[in-house]
């Protein structure tokens, strides 16, 4: 099935969990933030080769909730940095306007981030928000367990019956309302689990993939490799 197929016929969402930044950079001997400019570099390929194997849906896991608290002031100076300068070049990016691809950002970020960044993030959705072939979406300050309590709340401040609350309307309550389920979840860094509930009630019927690499040494190569293994597993979960 060619990409302009998939486009037409379905859609098809990846979500990634970037792992392994700080320790890529530990190896190396360098300060545990070169280890985020590099995933960052990395994010920006795998845009691409998202939108050459037909994937209509990109999600990434930026940072959990307590991320930015937890870290020593440095990185988190050096963080919020990367950070601006992401979104900075992510306004600009032609590759974006062209596949006419919508910016999403989900989590506690407003309440994390300085207004400047939060001005840009805002921007970046502002500008892109009537595109509809593909999505990027950026999880930040977020925990899955924090977003299916707030659902929860949400639907109980509703004043809806617990008879009534069905499935539907526990994902309409959702941070990820507007996302459709999560076909394939990729991780990296070696660590074969999951991490702080990510995108828990969309990834329930997710095929997994795993990379031993750490997320700057992940590839566009490996990236497909991830694509074509969900494609032979979804065939043979058809026969």
């Amino acid at each position: 099935m060619t990409a302009h197929d998939m486009l037409n016929n379905q859609k098809f969402h990846v979500a990634v969990i970037p792992d392994g930044n700080r320790r890529w950079a530990k190896e190396r001997g360098l300060e545990p933030w070169k280890g985020h400019e590099e995933g960052a570099k990395t994010i920006e390929k795998l845009i691409r080769s998202a939108h050459e194997s037909g994937v209509t849906h990109l999600s990434f896991w930026g940072s959990s909730a307590d991320n930015l608290q937890k870290r020593p002031v440095q990185e988190k100076i050096a963080l919020l940095r990367i950070y601006e300068e992401y979104f900075e070049r992510l306004k600009t990016n032609s590759d974006i306007h062209e596949k006419k691809t919508r910016i999403c950002v989900l989590g506690l970020w407003r309440q994390q981030f300085p207004e400047s960044i939060c001005t840009l993030i805002d921007d970046c959705i502002s500008m892109t928000k009537d595109y509809d072939e593909r999505v990027l979406t950026f999880f930040l300050a977020y925990n899955g367990d924090e977003e299916m309590l707030s659902a929860v709340k949400s639907i109980v401040a509703s004043g809806v019956s617990s008879d009534a609350v069905t499935g539907v309307m526990i994902k309409e309550h959702l941070y990820t309302h507007d996302l459709p389920a999560v076909d394939l979840l990729v991780r990296t860094g070696g660590e074969p689990h999951l991490s702080a509930g990510f995108m828990m009630w969309d990834v329930a019927n997710s095929q997994l993939f795993f990379s031993d690499k750490y997320f700057p040494d992940f590839d566009s190569s490996d990236f497909v490799e991830a694509i074509d293994e969900y494609h032979r597993r979804t065939r043979r979960l058809g026969q």
